[in-house]
Parts: C-alpha cells; sequence; structure tokens
C-alpha cells in the first residue's frame, strides 16, 4: 500500500523552514505538484522548487505574510495561475521569538502568535476551501505541537496561538465535512531537522529519558504522518490532533 498524490496539488506554508522543506520534498514524492510558500526567504524557496521540478511534479515559489488577508489572497491567485487550485493546504508557518515567563513576556509576542496561529489557518481556509467545496475533495493539515499539551513554564504565548488554532480547525472540520474535506492537526515534539544534524545535537539524553519510545522523532517522521492525512488513505479521518512525538503527549478520551 503505497501513498499515492499523483494529481493533486498542495501548497505548504513556511515550506524554507527546517520542517516545511521536509515535508514539500515528501509530498513530491508522493507525486503532488507542490506551491512554495516563504515569507523573506526566496533564495531555499526556488531550491526546492528545483528540487521538485527533478522529481518530475510541477512547482511555484509564492511569497506571503500568512497573517494579512490580502496576502494570502494574492499568493493564491498566484498559485492557481501556475498550478491550479490546489488540493492539500499544509498550514506549517510559525513566527519565531524567545520565550519567556507571562510575566516577562511582550504583548506584542501574543500578538504575533496569534496572527501566525490562528489568522494564518482562518486567512487560508477562507483563500483555498471554497475551490475544495466546488470539487467535493480537499485536505487542511495544519502542524500544532505537543507543548500545547504540555503547559510548560515559558510556553504561554506559543501554546496560547496553538490553542487557539485548535479551536478554529476542530470548529472549520465540523463545518467543511459534509464536502469531503477533512481537517486535522499533526502535533510534533522536540523534532530532529537538517540545523540539528549540522550542529550534532540529535541526542538530547535528558529529554529523550521522557520519551516512551526513548528517542527523538525526525522531521521526516512528521512529513510521513502530513503525507498520510493528505492522501486517500486518511479520507475517514477529520477533526483529529495527532501527536507524533514518541509518547510526550497522549491525548485522552
Amino acid at each position: 500500500m503505497n501513498i499515492d498524490l499523483s494529481g493533486r496539488i498542495a501548497v505548504v506554508t513556511g515550506a524554507t523552514g527546517q520542517l516545511g522543506r521536509t515535508i514539500v520534498r515528501t509530498l513530491a514524492r508522493c507525486g503532488a505538484d507542490t506551491a512554495v510558500h516563504y515569507h523573506a526567504n526566496e533564495k531555499k524557496a526556488g531550491e526546492l522548487c528545483a528540487e521538485i521540478r527533478a522529481f518530475g511534479r510541477r512547482a511555484v515559489a509564492v511569497q506571503a505574510d500568512v497573517s494579512k488577508p490580502d496576502s494570502v489572497t494574492a499568493m493564491r491567485d498566484a498559485i492557481v495561475k501556475a498550478l491550479g487550485n490546489p488540493d492539500i493546504v499544509v498550514n506549517n508557518a510559525v513566527s519565531q521569538y524567545k520565550w519567556k515567563a507571562i510575566l516577562d513576556q511582550p504583548v506584542e509576542d501574543y500578538v504575533d502568535q496569534f496572527g501566525t496561529c490562528v489568522l494564518q489557518n482562518v486567512n487560508m481556509a477562507k483563500a483555498f476551501v471554497p475551490a475544495m467545496i466546488g470539487k467535493k475533495w480537499g485536505r487542511i493539515i495544519a502542524i500544532n505541537t505537543d507543548c500545547a499539551m504540555q503547559n510548560f513554564p515559558t510556553q504561554s504565548a506559543y501554546v496560547a496561538g496553538k490553542r487557539g488554532m485548535d479551536g478554529v480547525l476542530r470548529v472549520l472540520a465540523r463545518e467543511v465535512g459534509s464536502h469531503q474535506i477533512t481537517v486535522n492537526q499533526v502535533a510534533p515534539g522536540w523534532t530532529i531537522s537538517d540545523r540539528a544534524r549540522a550542529e550534532g545535537s540529535e541526542k538530547q539524553p535528558a529529554y529523550e529519558a521522557n520519551i516512551p519510545l526513548k528517542r527523538r522523532g525526525t522531521d521526516q517522521d512528521i512529513a510521513n504522518a502530513v503525507a498520510f492525512l493528505a492522501s486517500d488513505l486518511a479520507g475517514f479521518i477529520t477533526g483529529a490532533y495527532v501527536p507524533v512525538c514518541g509518547g510526550t503527549v497522549m491525548p485522552a478520551i
């Protein structure tokens, strides 16, 4: 049984980031044509497009501020012109900031996280779901985090944004389900990426000691879950928050 995304068009936000680039490559290897979103790293977006084309798939690099409706709408128009209407939307972008205790965390960081977590998912839905409704098929996959269940010190702005997007996406799953559009979330733990490999920091014994599987996950582990949820194999799964974190968090019934 293979994951076959042939004939599908995907858009991945934050595609030039550590996790995004692996998601892009994985979807392309599964057969999807892909729009590579970037906020500032145009060079990396171009390199990823070249990789996708080397797989025999179509690709386009698109810039947008995902927290701004007009910017997302312009991105959609560019994607439709170059590739067609996306069938698969992967909301992966998130802004970075320095984590601090609530009493020290600037209010602006909460606003920023709201924009790139909550508003990103609202803006992307408004831009891309109408065409999915017309097709009676669609996949929305958002990258959440195991932190949303941990609530550890200094995580507050990040957790606030991710918990907010969780609420939006669960409601969206109910609203668009009748159109055969699924809406799911993948929640990574502290993931090994290209940066960690380059730094030689893959092993983190203190962190791994608290993981039931006793290892950190990789960017490919996360991308595999995204590809599965994007496929017909996951056609009856919606509204799910799926931890891909080796068991650091375990949602309960």
